[in-house]
C-alpha cells in the first residue's frame, strides 16, 4: 500500500456509512468494473482490484476502526497493524489475582479454633496458551469452491534464544524461597485461631525457578510476540462470518503447556451477479421482449461457468426457473444447492411507428389458426425486436 488512498472515496460512501451502505456500494461498483463484463479492459480491472481492496478493509469492523484512526498504516502489515491479532492477547492469570486478593484479606477459612489451612493450585503447573484471532476476506467463488490462503497474524511464542526459560543461555536454578514449588506457606494468628495459607512465591513469581541473568531477547519472560504466516484450507461452502479453528496455532502455553488455537473469521465479498440464500444461488436473467414472447435459447452464468437454457414461449416477468445442482456445495457434507434464475423482461422504449403497428397486429392476431400467417408474423416480430 505504498500509494495513499481514501477507501471511502473509492467506494463513494461517507465516512459514517453503515455496513449495508458499504455492501450496496460494493455490489454496484463490482458489477460496473467486473473483468468478466469488461474483457481486456486494464483500467476496469485496476478499478475492480481497488474496489476489492477498499471493501476488504471497510467491511471488517476491526480493520475499519484501525483505518479510521491511523489511515493505511493501521491496516498495512508492514506497519504492524494488518491482519494481526489484538494487542491485548497477553496471558493474565485471573486465578492468581483472585487468590492474591483473597489471601491479603485473610479469608482463608474459619473452620475451627485450632487453625485451618487453605491451599491453592500451584501457579507453576503447565497452562494452555490463549487463543489468537485474525480474519481473511475471500471472493464469492472461493467460498463456493474452497481455496487455500496464506494469512498473516500476530502470535505469542516461546523465545527462540532461551527456548522459553527466560534465562541467558538457558541457565536457571531452583528458587531458594519456595524450594521450586512456586508457593510459600504463611501462618496468620486471628481471633479464630491460627490460619495457614499458601500464596504465590514473590521471589520467583510462582514459576519455582530463579533467573539470575535474563535473556536479552525476551527480557526474561521466555515469550516473544512475532508475526506468523500460515497456510489454511478454506472448505467449499463456507459462509460469510463463519469462523475456522486452527488447532495449536494460537499463543504459546506456559510451563510446558500446549499452545492455544487460532480463530480465523472468514468474510465473503458479495458478488455483482449472484446472491447466496443458504446453499442456493439466485440471480437475475435479462431477456428481450421477443425472447419472452417467442422463446429462445439463452446463456445463463453459474458459479461453474456458463450454461445454455431454453426459455419457454410466453415467459412472464419475474418467472423463476431452477438449475438443479448448480448452487453452493454443502459444508462438510455431500451434495449442493440449486440455482434459481429470475427472468427480467426488457420492455422496449421509444417504439417506432412500425413497431407500434406490429404490436397492434400482435394484439389482434389472438388465436388465429392459420399457421403460415402466424409464422410470418413471428418472423416479423423477431426481425423488428431482435432475438
Amino acid at each position: 500500500m505504498a500509494e495513499s488512498k481514501d477507501y471511502y472515496e473509492v467506494m463513494g460512501v461517507p465516512r459514517n456509512a453503515t455496513d449495508g451502505e458499504i455492501k450496496k456500494a460494493y455490489r454496484e461498483l463490482a458489477k460496473k468494473y467486473h473483468p468478466d463484463l469488461h474483457p481486456g479492459d486494464k483500467e476496469a480491472e485496476a478499478k475492480f482490484k481497488e474496489v476489492n481492496e477498499a471493501y476488504e478493509v471497510l467491511s471488517n469492523k476491526e480493520k475499519r476502526a484501525r483505518y479510521d484512526q491511523f489511515g493505511q498504516a493501521g491496516v498495512d502489515p508492514n506497519f504492524g497493524g494488518g491482519a494481526g491479532g489484538s494487542p491485548f492477547t497477553g496471558n493474565i492469570n485471573i486465578d492468581d489475582i483472585f487468590n492474591s486478593v483473597f489471601n491479603d484479606f485473610g479469608f482463608g477459612g474459619f473452620g475451627g479454633m485450632g487453625g485451618t489451612s487453605v491451599h491453592h493450585t500451584s501457579s507453576n503447573m503447565p497452562r494452555r496458551g490463549s487463543d489468537s484471532e485474525t480474519s481473511v476476506t475471500i471472493s464469492f467463488e472461493e467460498a463456493a469452491k474452497g481455496c487455500v490462503r496464506t494469512i498473516r497474524y500476530e502470535q505469542v511464542d516461546l523465545c527462540g534464544t532461551c527456548h522459553g526459560t527466560g534465562a541467558r543461555n538457558g541457565a536457571v536454578r531452583t528458587c531458594p524461597q519456595c524450594g521450586g514449588t512456586g508457593q510459600v506457606r504463611i501462618s496468620q494468628r486471628t481471633p479464630f485461631g491460627l490460619v495457614q495459607t499458601t500464596r504465590t512465591c514473590d521471589k520467583c513469581g510462582g514459576s519455582g525457578k530463579v533467573v539470575d541473568s535474563p535473556c536479552p531477547d525476551c527480557g526474561g519472560s521466555g515469550r516473544v510476540r512475532r508475526s506468523c504466516n500460515i497456510e489454511i484450507n478454506i472448505p467449499a461452502g463456507i459462509a460469510d462470518s463463519q469462523v475456522l479453528n486452527v488447532s495449536g496455532k494460537g499463543n504459546a502455553g506456559t510451563n510446558g503447556g500446549p499452545s492455544g488455537d487460532l480463530h480465523v473469521l472468514v468474510s465473503v465479498r458479495p458478488h455483482p451477479l449472484f446472491e447466496r440464500r443458504g446453499n442456493d444461488v439466485w440471480c437475475e436473467m435479462p431477456i428481450t421482449f421477443a425472447q419472452a414472447a417467442l422463446g429462445a435459447e439463452v446463456v445463463v452464468p453459474t458459479i461453474d461457468g456458463k450454461v445454455s437454457y431454453m426459455v419457454h414461449p410466453g415467459t412472464q416477468p419475474d418467472d423463476v426457473f431452477k438449475l438443479r445442482g448448480k448452487g453452493i456445495p454443502k459444508l462438510g457434507g455431500h451434495g449442493r444447492g440449486d440455482q434459481y434464475v429470475r427472468m427480467t423482461v426488457e420492455v422496449p422504449k421509444n417504439l417506432s411507428a412500425k413497431q407500434k403497428e406490429l404490436l397492434q397486429e400482435f394484439e389482434g392476431i389472438g388465436e388465429d389458426k392459420n399457421y403460415q400467417k402466424r409464422h410470418n408474423f413471428f418472423d416479423k416480430l423477431k426481425e423488428m425486436f431482435g432475438e
